[in-house]
């Protein structure tokens, strides 16, 4: 069973900065594509952005591209999603999630939701105006 941790999330300021982190448990996370998605009150869970096995290929939705970078460590079972330039509407929980199978991801494939199998238990993030 693999196990998804966040951490990193918090209060701050239009225009400030944090950094989320996942850590994953298992020996297996460089297997496998990771990605960033977030839900605010009232809204569908949304893509933020996702990362291929390597850290080669990196993909974002419009809404963050710009201001937000994933990252990972494979050595430390660990990806990150640094936010920077950050808005009231960027305010939601923010949930980290693994790839369904360890083989490569396409762009829309990333965006998908349904591709991820293991989910963490969210990050809060909120942006004062």
């Amino acid at each position: 069973q693999v196990q998804l941790v966040e951490s990193g999330g918090g209060l701050v300021q239009a225009g400030g900065s944090l950094r989320l982190s996942c850590a994953a448990s298992g020996r297996t996370f460089s297997s496998y594509a990771m990605g960033w998605f977030r839900q605010a009150p009232g809204k569908e869970r949304e893509f933020v952005a996702a990362i291929s096995r390597s850290g080669g290929s990196t993909y974002y939705a419009d809404s963050v591209k710009g201001r937000f970078t994933i990252s990972r460590d494979n050595a430390k079972n660990t990806v990150y999603l640094q936010t920077n330039s950050l808005k009231p509407e960027d305010t939601a929980v923010y949930y980290c999630a693994r790839a369904s199978y360890p083989i490569g991801i396409t762009p829309a494939q990333a965006m998908d939701s349904r591709r991820y199998n293991y989910w963490g238990q969210g990050a809060q993030v909120t942006v004062s105006s």
